[in-house]
């Protein structure tokens, strides 16, 4: 191989390594954000779902809580696996590209050398002066003497090549032993993660043997959030239908199921539809505790639940909070004392269930963020928690869909 072969090989090596080096720290961060955010979803469950106090409400939110917690611990090996998977490839990278300066490093060593060899023989024969001294024109000694020029810079970048090869060698190594120090790292909590799932799965098994001994109880129990379920559901169905025909009539039609939109709510309505998957949280901190749709039992997967929005467990004195410009069309009070406001988003709206107090009253324009009322809190097993639904019309939607990382 010539030296100029060597030279381009080396080139478009360099070119190669931070290319990929880029996209896989990329990735990493990625991963390493996602695995954070596992972490300190474990740590709200934690505090809000199964603190000391709240330990003390009924079994059978102990085994939600606890089976919740489980899943994100299962995300939480599975992201970390995909880390340590990453930084396998990243590792093998920087073997590969470790072997190759290696080879690089060699050639262009054995290349200067011989530079440096030839150069001193001519140095020492005063051959360069005789090379210019022999020429037979001026025009061919001053191309001579570029040509000693030319010579000379080739053999300095050569020399600097050689320093820049060693810096990178150096770097790479020290690269590789701290991604092996991350590696270790990693699968060390993995291992600490693992036990402490084992640990929570044989909890929940003890607390579903608890309940398995008082089924009747455990069964009264299912019946009654069922029923209490599709009470809130029949009441949100209901409201939303009566403020649907109220707005409809104020413009001559009879529908209680579309509304009919004047430009400025269809101007609403388009904004809102545009920021689906951006949307704020309704709360501004919180969790996730039960998600929409049908779900199965804990204890019997045979029996099927019903949620019709999503509930968000928070702190206790929290807030609820518009998601979007909107106006408040409904604000209703159960037998409990118990409180909802229903926003209107053009022919969307977003209804705020179990607060204690409202800040708001009908007709209102809220902002974005504005505060509507006052989470409840259970004063017997501790928990504070938002049920948030959202409609079209009168049609559900889930809200996981619209809310950003709900």
């Amino acid at each position: 191989m010539n030296t100029r072969s060597i030279v381009a090989a080396i080139f478009f090596a360099i070119l190669s390594i931070p290319s990929l080096s880029f996209s896989q720290s990329s990735e990493q961060k990625a991963l390493e954000a996602k695995r954070e955010r596992l972490q300190n979803e474990i740590k709200e469950i934690n505090r809000l779902l199964l603190s000391e106090k709240k330990e003390r409400g009924n079994v059978l939110e102990q085994v939600e809580a606890l089976d919740k917690k489980i899943n994100v611990r299962q995300q939480l090996i599975r992201v970390t696996n995909q880390q340590s998977n990453l930084l396998n490839r990243q590792i093998n990278a920087n073997i590969r590209n470790i072997s190759k300066l290696r080879e690089d490093l060699k050639l262009l060593k054995d290349d200067y050398a011989k530079l440096i060899r030839k150069s001193y023989q001519n140095k020492t024969q005063n051959n360069r002066l005789m090379f210019l001294l022999s020429s037979e024109s001026f025009f061919e000694a001053y191309k001579r003497f570029q040509y000693m020029k030319q010579y000379r810079d080739y053999r300095k970048g050569q020399g600097e090549k050689i320093v820049q090869k060693t810096d990178e060698l150096v770097t790479l190594n020290r690269d590789l032993t701290e991604q092996r120090k991350v590696k270790e790292q990693l699968l060390a909590e993995n291992v600490k993660v693992k036990n402490t799932l084992y640990r929570e799965i044989s909890s929940q098994k003890e607390l579903l043997k608890t309940i398995r001994k008082n089924e009747s109880k455990y069964a009264a129990a299912i019946d009654e959030k069922k029923k209490e379920a599709r009470r809130i559901d029949r009441e949100i169905e209901r409201l939303i239908r009566s403020a649907i025909a109220s707005s409809n009539k104020k413009t001559g039609k009879s529908s209680a199921t579309r509304f009919v939109l004047t430009p400025e709510a269809k101007l609403v309505a388009d904004n809102f539809s545009s920021n689906k998957g951006r949307l704020i949280w309704p709360v501004e901190k919180g969790i996730k505790s039960q998600g929409f749709g049908v779900y199965a039992d804990k204890v019997y997967p045979g029996i099927k639940h019903q949620n019709n929005g999503v509930t968000i467990a928070t702190d206790e004195g929290a807030k609820a909070r518009a998601i979007f410009e909107g106006e408040v069309i409904t604000i209703f009070t159960n037998k409990l004392g118990i409180k909802g406001v229903y926003v209107r988003h053009g022919n969307y709206i977003s209804m705020y269930y179990n607060l204690s107090n409202v800040y708001v009253q009908k007709g209102d324009k809220v902002a974005v963020k504005e505060v509507l009322g006052d989470i409840y809190t259970n004063r017997f097993d501790g928990k504070t928690q938002l049920k948030f639904y959202l409609y079209e019309d009168t049609d559900r939607l889930n809200p996981e869909d619209w809310i950003y990382q709900l």
